[in-house]
């Protein structure tokens, strides 16, 4: 299947400023997706889609296209990345282009590496599924979680309050690394998760949350431990 790469990589992040091109470990953590999306060999074309002069000009310094800028409806706070992902399929439609199956790869996941792009397109593939996308599993059985109200703390499920951790099921939750799509079907739903998803399980150390400056450093240890760094 013809593929195309898309990092959506907006220039207003609030949380953690210019988030998309801070230097992680170095270089430009946009830097990690662009190069594990070429050097897996999958992509027709790597494109960044952004509203942002600079990172465009970071993007294309890595080796990624920017064939156009981001509008300004779909860069806002409130902006999906369904909607993201609908325009750019659809400029390059207008071109000309058409693929036939996509990659959205967050432009702030440096632990994806090429083997992972391919194990999770094969899947794709082989698989039949809409979808494929890397998952977690909680560390501690969500069926025991809290709740705080008022100071005083509940169980959710208060069923299980003495159930044995071993005796519950697993529980998954999203990496937000990256979504294999097929073109088609989601230019249909505009859904990234549907009933026919299928997942790449990851280990704790192959995954961050990168969401605050903690969560940063986190990251960044998390890294070097994984590659042997000192």
């Amino acid at each position: 299947m013809k593929s195309l790469a898309i990092i959506p990589a907006r220039g207003g992040s609030k949380r953690i400023p210019r988030k998309n091109i801070r230097p992680f470990l170095g270089k430009p953590i946009i830097a990690y997706s662009i190069e594990a999306a070429l050097a897996s060999g999958l992509f027709a074309e790597v494109m960044v889609s952004t509203d942002d002069e600079e990172i465009a000009h970071v993007a294309q310094e890595y080796g990624a296209n920017v064939p156009f800028l981001r509008s300004t409806g779909a860069s806002d706070d409130f902006a999906t990345t369904a909607q993201v992902l609908e325009e750019v399929l659809l400029k390059y439609k207008a071109q000309g282009k058409s693929f036939e199956a996509a990659c959205c790869l967050y432009p702030t996941a440096p632990f994806v590496t090429a083997k992972l792009l391919q194990e999770s397109y094969k899947k794709l593939q082989e698989g039949d599924f809409d979808t494929v996308f890397p998952v977690l599993q909680y560390s501690y059985p969500i069926w025991r979680s809290l709740k705080v109200e008022q100071g005083k703390a509940a169980m959710n499920w208060p069923e299980h309050l003495n159930s044995r951790s071993q005796d519950l099921p697993a529980a998954f939750h999203d990496a937000g690394q990256f979504y294999w799509f097929r073109v088609d079907t989601f230019l249909e739903d505009k859904k990234l998760f549907t009933g026919n998803s299928g997942v790449i399980e990851l280990s704790e150390l192959e995954a961050q949350d990168i969401d605050s400056v903690t969560d940063w450093k986190l990251a960044e240890l998390k890294y070097k431990l994984l590659h042997n760094i000192d």
